[in-house]
């Protein structure tokens, strides 16, 4: 039945089926086996005519422009969706939170097989599209018809301590329209829950995202499942010790100067933009980096310097958990154990507010507390075992980042992928090629 069938046809058929079934175990879904059959039609039997919608013009045989062009546009739909979904995607630095480790106007690559593709959980959506269709305020990319459970393919490692993670946002299930850069439960917060939600003419609409359609966030990761956390003065501790010293962690600083104004050459020469300067005369407040710290000591005209931070008694309400029992802020936080899946914790009203959006939300059950018992599935329980292992983001630029300080943890369903390298690098502040950060190109993220 096949004597006839080249060689060369059998090899084609054997390397196609042996990539195409190895991504089927990478999948661990083997109804995807079925295409095999497909494959071996296509290489071998040719029973099929797989190619019937392409029509040809009857007069050469050859297919018309317009199809070569759709067909070219298919497969270049198909092969794009195919590499963001399972190997690396495309992304963008929008804000200053990571200066000066990731700069605003940095193009980058995220690895989607560091820690392994998560599938999507709403496979039917527009391409390309996050979560919004372009020229909308919120008409959907994507359709809720096909809902997936969480999955993770194997990757080639875990999250490890002080890695450059993109992640979706946490408090991103819920969305004001109007105001979609920020987050619902601080405005919730701020303004009250009754008017968030009936004050269309200034939120909008509230909208609902599932976890992959939620805003990606891109921050370093602090301390992972298992890890104690603790900030004290400005610096995190994980497990008792000191962060190591990363290059591009800026802190605050009260600068007195000899002069009028700052020295913008010199300003140039240390890469501080204005966005990094508070205030205007003899005094101001600078973003810094410990290196561009440690280069004004020779500068000579600067007479002073003093880092800023907030007293340990002095209290943020917009500090996670925001709860009257925690007095933390920004520079004074913890301590606080970061959960792991599977281990099991004693529950109180104390630590509750801490883990109460993990237990409620992110893993699902019914949460709440009657005469100072806490009720999980109308269950009395002391004690709660997690489901997920979860983790603790922080930006590089430690004053100017909205981050787990503010939200909490970060669940391990929302995990996207590591931020690999820049691959282009555009400077708002200037024009035409001198925008072009060159010395960026290809620099990989640490």
């Amino acid at each position: 039945m096949f004597k006839n069938i080249p060689k060369s046809q059998w090899v084609q058929f054997g390397i196609v089926s042996a990539l195409y079934l190895l991504w089927v175990i990478w999948l661990s879904n083997f109804w995807w086996l079925v295409g095999l059959v497909v494959i071996f039609d296509i290489y071998i039997t040719d029973r099929v005519h797989w190619s019937f919608w392409k029509k040809k013009n009857p007069v050469d045989g050859k297919q018309t422009k317009v199809v070569e062009w759709v067909d070219a546009i298919i497969f270049a739909v198909i092969a794009a969706t195919f590499i963001r979904l399972f190997f690396i995607e495309a992304y963008t630095i929008p804000t200053s939170s990571m200066e000066k480790s990731m700069m605003v106007g940095d193009y980058l690559f995220v690895s989607k097989t560091a820690y392994g593709p998560k599938m999507p959980n709403t496979p039917v959506a527009f391409p390309f599209v996050h979560h919004t269709m372009p020229f909308t305020a919120s008409t959907p990319s994507f359709s809720e018809v096909i809902h997936n459970d969480y999955k993770r393919l194997a990757g080639f490692g875990k999250v490890k301590n002080d890695d450059v993670v993109v992640f979706n946002f946490p408090e991103g299930d819920t969305v004001a329209t109007n105001m979609q850069d920020r987050s619902y439960y601080e405005m919730v917060r701020s303004y009250g829950r009754d008017r968030v939600n009936m004050d269309k003419r200034s939120f909008g609409d509230i909208i609902y995202r599932p976890v992959d359609k939620r805003e990606n966030y891109i921050k370093r990761c602090i301390a992972i499942a298992g890890d104690s956390l603790q900030i004290v003065n400005g610096e995190a501790y994980v497990n008792g010790k000191q962060q190591k010293e990363i290059p591009g962690i800026q802190h605050k600083y009260m600068v007195t100067i000899q002069g009028a104004s700052l020295n913008p050459n010199a300003m140039e020469k240390l890469d501080i933009t204005p966005e990094d300067i508070e205030g205007s005369g003899s005094q101001m407040i600078i973003t810094l980096t410990q290196e561009n710290f440690r280069k004004m000591n020779e500068m000579k005209f600067i007479t002073k310097k003093e880092r800023i931070i907030l007293p340990k008694e002095e209290r943020d309400p917009n500090i996670f958990p925001s709860d009257d029992q925690y007095s933390w802020n920004l520079d004074n936080f913890g301590p606080i154990w970061i959960p792991k899946k599977g281990v099991t914790i004693q529950l109180s009203t104390k630590n509750l507010p801490i883990y109460k959006r993990i237990i409620d939300v992110y893993e699902g059950n019914e949460l709440s507390v009657k005469n100072g018992e806490i009720y999980i599935n109308g269950v009395v329980v002391k004690e709660y075992t997690f489901k997920m292992d979860y983790f603790w983001m922080m930006g590089d630029n430690r004053y100017n980042s909205a981050d787990s300080r503010f939200w909490g943890f970060v669940p391990e369903d929302h995990v996207v992928g590591k931020a690999s390298f820049v691959w282009l690098s555009l400077d708002k502040n200037k024009t035409f090629l001198a925008k072009i950060r060159w010395d960026r190109f290809f620099m990989a993220v640490k």
